[in-house]
């Protein structure tokens, strides 16, 4: 009998649980030297804002060990040269496509939104909120409950589009995560990166212009894996697990645990055609185990939490 990979993110359909992570993957057109992205249940799009960035200076960009940091500052070229120029290809290409975009304060996400909403390639918006607001004097918006509703809520109102948002690591997840959801989220994504530094100790300078920069990889995976468990056991909606998947075995860990679906990322630096590796992982996985569909694996897991609703 035919593995059956499809998996449904709320009104989001997905021919497989595999999503390509932002920032990771372009515009959805990159990797067409590596694999057929049609392959994939869906790819989330380079973070797109009202206008384009240029993003930090270099370098920005660092390996460490089992990871990589980067600081690239959400280079992009805007939503509406995305429109013109990436959007046409788009529609031609027989997958999932997610657009995550961002803002420094309310008004753009709602504007970004807004400008995101009619196309007809995007099935659904991935919100970054790990930025910060200005007007709020720079706090980050995803670590404090309160922004994440205020800008959630507003962002709702003005889509059709499923509504997914990416929490950051820093701060209560749990917290935002209820927040994101009472907001009106049909889905989050956890997690994001997570804040780093690195030293280069002959130049006796930062590794990174930027200072900072996000931790991504397989060293951030079983920090993943229990942000995913504890907004699993905290919100009704469907989670993406995201945060260094490399083989088969990191994504189906996401999936036991109750999320719907997965991300990778920092993988396709290395090995750009790591998601067709893990795709035919998880059939094997499948087969090996006894069951016909991924669906049947889907939350296998139980959380203490829900053990105590039974």
């Amino acid at each position: 009998m035919e593995i059956d990979l499809k998996v449904d993110v709320g009104k989001i359909e997905l021919k497989n649980p595999l999503l390509l992570a932002s920032g990771c993957a372009g515009y959805g057109l990159e990797f067409d030297d590596f694999f057929d992205v049609s392959k994939v249940g869906g790819v989330c799009l380079k973070g797109l804002s009202i206008n384009e960035s240029k993003g930090n200076n270099p370098p920005r960009i660092w390996e460490t060990p089992s990871g990589m940091m980067n600081a690239i500052g959400l280079q992009n070229i805007g939503i509406k040269n995305f429109l013109k120029e990436k959007a046409p290809h788009l529609r031609k290409i027989d997958t999932v496509f997610v657009a995550n975009f961002y803002g420094h304060k309310v008004e753009e996400y709602v504007e970004a939104a807004k400008m995101l909403d009619d196309e007809e390639c995007i099935k659904a918006l991935e919100m970054n909120i790990s930025c910060p607001n200005i007007s709020a004097g720079g706090i980050q918006f995803g670590v404090d409950p309160l922004l994440v509703h205020k800008v959630v809520s507003e962002v709702r109102k003005e889509t059709k589009k499923p509504l997914c948002v990416k929490l950051t690591p820093s701060g209560n997840i749990k917290e935002t995560a209820k927040s994101a959801f009472e907001a009106g989220a049909d889905a989050l994504v956890a997690i994001n990166t997570i804040p780093a530094m690195a030293i280069d100790t002959e130049k006796m300078d930062f590794r990174i212009f930027n200072k900072v920069g996000g931790l991504s990889g397989p060293a951030i995976h079983p920090i993943a894996v229990k942000m995913v468990f504890d907004v699993v056991s905290e919100v009704p909606i469907p989670i993406i697990g995201c945060g260094g998947v490399e083989k088969g075995s990191d994504g189906i860990e996401f999936l036991l645990l109750g999320a719907r679906a997965f991300q990778v990322g920092t993988a396709l630096f290395y090995n750009p055609k790591a998601p067709l590796d893990i795709i035919n992982e998880l059939k094997e996985y499948l087969k090996r185990k006894g069951f016909n569909s991924i669906k049947e694996i889907i939350g296998k897991i139980k959380t203490k939490e829900k053990e105590k609703c039974l």
